[in-house]
């Protein structure tokens, strides 16, 4: 009876704020709770994990209804309901069963972490559980599911925050379609799709769940009209739940004994590709690509004015009809289909039990057939109407076949048979010039260990890395071992990955001391990386800055070659600013902080510092965000040291970013302090603006983000130009203070590097200590220049080499 008793509610038993109950194996304790570090006195009746030391609640009955103060009862009502209620009953949550036979009712709390309630008089039947009305927890063994005969849905319901459970903005739940997926909605409106099911994954995901391979499996069921999902996890010794957070991800949560905490993997909503119809009809997202929305080949744009301002809502049309309905067999002989490879599929297939072949038949014999694709576990699928959400992967995905007219696909297979000539003849040229690398790397070693005093090619340039050995340099820091930091990052395990840099992937660790860490692992294919690595060591050993990244130490065995760096939890400032749910969480108050933060580690690196540094690739991605979104600098790969009397200098290797390079430094090789100052007003212009400095185009003109800001200069509508998300919220000290910064930025990025401020004049204007600001020249790249052109930036002998990723 007393176990009985520790897992059950009764009509005789109930439990007062703060006693619980347990589920019989000790896995769940159901109780009443205030959230930790909460201001409020706000209690909860929820169910947690009874032995994982961190709080973690996964059920929450009052979640829109909390009481007040610790008076809390929960209870079998006379109806034989379960009711949480306060010392003068009033009632805060009800499980509101109708139509009872009797009242004879008990509440037992599984290990599984459903609370179910049964119905003694009817031989123990549930007649309610709380799977059945989850939170925000997706637990195993729970089935969320879609009614189509009644419309209801057993869906998961975001938090609004991380400290209030109350109904959130977005929900999750199965479609109502006989190919299974599931879709997150935004108050109703479609918000993400996972793409079909195929047995073993969710197509449209591009990552699969960490724990695949120890028994996860998602389980789909059809029955009378009702659609369902679940997973089952058979490990026993691995703790796992998914959570439908408040910012619409859903996110894989291993518990890690080892380091006693929950672990966050396989996240969705990563780019912006990632939302449902981010591209319109007939649109391809493509997130690697700086426009990450294209109509597919045989498609238009359909609103190209729309298009130009980055809303392509309105999709695409063809630019060729298909031919008419009115004679099937004609169409079948003018119609075809194109291949489109590694696509996530579009919304809404239609299945058929055609095989092979048939499959294309099928469609191309029904004129309203717009696409198909084969899929091994799902089969042959048919899409009729727009197509909607597709996305290209880079890699995984589907085969997809749209139909196109007879004019669109003329001479595919004779541009096929260039396009084989061509790439045979790149791949005969790259054999040829590996072979001739290898073959001048070895004349180079050779050379190298006859004359020792002779400097290496990039000291050319005066690099950092010339001015002592690597043995020197290795000395002035803590140095790991291999095995040391392959532990703390589960062997460089692809979950723990924290971006891909153009030297090498950056990881996440955990030292046995529990210190966080990102570790840097420079690719062994990486053609620039040594000296990037070398420059690292030294420069930010001998640098220390409230506003730079810190570096613990680093790592030389064998060829492998790693940084170690104090981990930054919030990862880039690029992850917060162009992610339409994470920049709600930058108002003014915070971009402004992080523009200060930025001027003040640049003021430091050309002023303050034992070394006058030139950074050289200042962007949002080499901006590091602490837990309280204060900003870093990072990357110091390619920077450089300056001398007592030296202003600026030359390189005929030009190496940066597209959109953030001078225009001295990006056509003719000359860099100065007044370079990253360039760079800093593109990325204060993009603080303000919420937008990327290269995302702006049409047909006649490759607009810039600064060609966009001078236009609204010039025409006096500067306002335009802030992020919305901003425009909601300021008041009128903040928006003087935006105008002001903007006005900055603008005289930042004038074409000239002699009409632009110096970094310490820069903070004195932000900090308006400089009150009277000059009036801004025409900045540079806001001309009418060829798309072509732009891409194109060698001249005077001077190659550049750009770079899109960030870490």
């Amino acid at each position: 009876m007393e176990n009985h008793a520790l897992d059950t509610i009764t009509p005789s038993k109930s439990i007062k704020d703060p006693e619980f109950i347990i589920s019989q194996g000790g896995v769940f304790r159901l109780g009443f709770f205030s959230f930790v570090n909460s201001s409020s006195n706000n209690r909860y009746l929820g169910i947690w994990y009874n032995q994982i030391p961190v709080q973690t609640v996964v059920w929450i009955a009052n979640r829109n209804k909390p009481l007040k103060d610790s008076s809390g009862i929960f209870k079998i009502s006379q109806t034989g309901n379960l009711v949480v209620s306060d010392g003068q009953e009033e009632i805060f949550w009800s499980s509101n069963v109708t139509n009872l036979v009797g009242s004879n009712t008990s509440a037992l709390l599984l290990d599984s972490g459903n609370l179910v309630l049964k119905n003694e008089d009817e031989n123990g039947t549930t007649i309610w559980e709380s799977f059945q009305h989850p939170s925000n927890a997706f637990l195993p063994n729970m089935k969320l599911s879609f009614d189509q005969k009644t419309g209801q849905k057993v869906q998961l319901t975001s938090w609004k925050s991380p400290s209030d459970p109350s109904d959130g903005n977005f929900s999750l739940a199965p479609l109502p379609v006989k190919i299974p997926e599931f879709m997150i909605w935004k108050n109703n409106q479609p918000y993400f799709r996972s793409g079909p099911w195929n047995g073993r994954t969710f197509t449209g995901l591009i990552h699969r769940p960490t724990s695949y391979h120890n028994g996860f499996s998602f389980v789909s069921y059809n029955q009378e009209g009702t659609y369902y999902f679940g997973f089952e996890f058979s490990s026993e010794s691995t703790v796992l739940y998914y959570e439908l957070n408040y910012q619409a991800k859903l996110v894989e949560r291993p518990w890690d004994s080892g380091k006693g905490k929950w672990e966050d993997g396989f996240p969705i909503l990563e780019t912006d590709c990632d939302f449902y119809g981010k591209c319109g009809a007939f649109g391809s997202c493509d997130a690697k690509q700086p426009l990450i929305c294209s109509c597919l080949r045989g498609f238009e744009p359909r609103n190209k004015q729309e298009w130009n301002r980055q809303d392509w809502s309105s999709g695409c049309v063809r630019t060729a009809p298909l031919q008419p309905c009115q004679n099937v067999s004609e169409v079948g002989k003018k119609d075809g289909f194109l291949r489109f490879e590694t696509m996530k599929l579009p919304a809404y297939p239609e299945y058929t039990s055609a095989v092979g072949d048939s499959c294309e038949n099928q469609c191309l014999k029904n004129c309203s057939c717009v696409a198909y694709a084969l899929d091994a576990g799902v089969g042959c699928m048919l899409w009729f109407g727009d197509l909607i959400d597709m996305q290209k992967f880079s890699a995984r995905g589907d085969v997809l076949y749209i139909r196109l007219a007879s004019s669109e696909l003329d001479g595919k297979k004779e541009k096929s048979k260039a396009i084989i000539v061509i790439i045979t003849v790149i791949v005969a040229i790259i054999i040829i010039s590996v072979f001739a690398f290898f073959l001048w790397s070895r004349i180079a070693k050779n050379r190298g260990r006859k004359l020792k005093s002779r400097k290496l090619p990039f000291n050319m340039e005066k690099s950092v890395v010339g001015e002592a050995s690597m043995e020197d340099k290795l000395q002035l820091l803590p140095v790991f071992r291999f095995e040391e930091l392959a532990t703390a990052t589960n062997n460089f395990h692809a979950t723990k990955m924290l971006g891909q840099g153009g030297f090498g992937p950056v990881y996440r660790g955990t030292l046995q001391e529990g210190k966080e860490i990102a570790v840097k692992k420079l690719s062994r294919a990486s053609g620039q990386g040594l000296e990037e690595f070398m420059n690292e060591v030294f420069l930010i050993s001998k640098l220390q800055h409230r506003n730079l990244v810190r570096l613990f130490g680093c790592c030389v065995e064998g060829d492998e070659k790693m940084l170690v760096y104090e981990y930054m939890p919030n990862k880039s400032l690029d992850a917060f600013l162009f992610d339409p749910v994470k920049r709600e969480l930058l108002d003014w108050k915070k971009r402004f902080n992080i523009i200060e933060g930025i001027s003040r580690g640049l003021l430091y690196l050309h002023r303050d510092s034992r070394l006058r540094i030139i950074h050289r690739d200042l962007k949002a991605s080499n901006v590091l965000l602490d837990e309280e979104l204060n900003p870093k600098i990072s990357d110091f790969g390619i920077a450089r040291i300056f001398g007592g009397n030296e202003n600026q200098a030359n390189t005929k290797r030009v190496v940066g970013t597209y959109g953030y390079m001078s225009p001295e430094y990006a056509m003719q090789g000359r860099f100065s302090e007044k370079s990253d100052v360039f760079s800093f007003g593109v990325l204060l212009l993009e603080i303000v603006s919420g937008r990327k400095s290269t995302s702006f185009y049409d047909n006649q003109h490759c607009f810039s983000l600064l060609g966009y800001a001078w236009k609204l200069w010039q025409e006096e509508n500067i306002l335009d130009l802030v992020d919305k998300e901003v425009c909601d919220s300021r008041n009128g000290e903040e928006e003087k203070e935006i105008l002001r910064c903007i006005h900055v930025g603008l005289l930042c990025v004038q074409e000239l590097a002699k009409d632009r401020p110096t970094i310490s004049t820069v903070v004195s204007m932000l900090n308006s200590e400089i009150m009277d600001l000059p009036t801004p020249k025409q900045p540079a790249f806001t001309g009418t220049q060829d798309a072509d052109e732009q891409d194109r930036l060698s001249v005077n002998y001077v190659t550049v080499t750009t770079a899109f990723d960030g870490r």
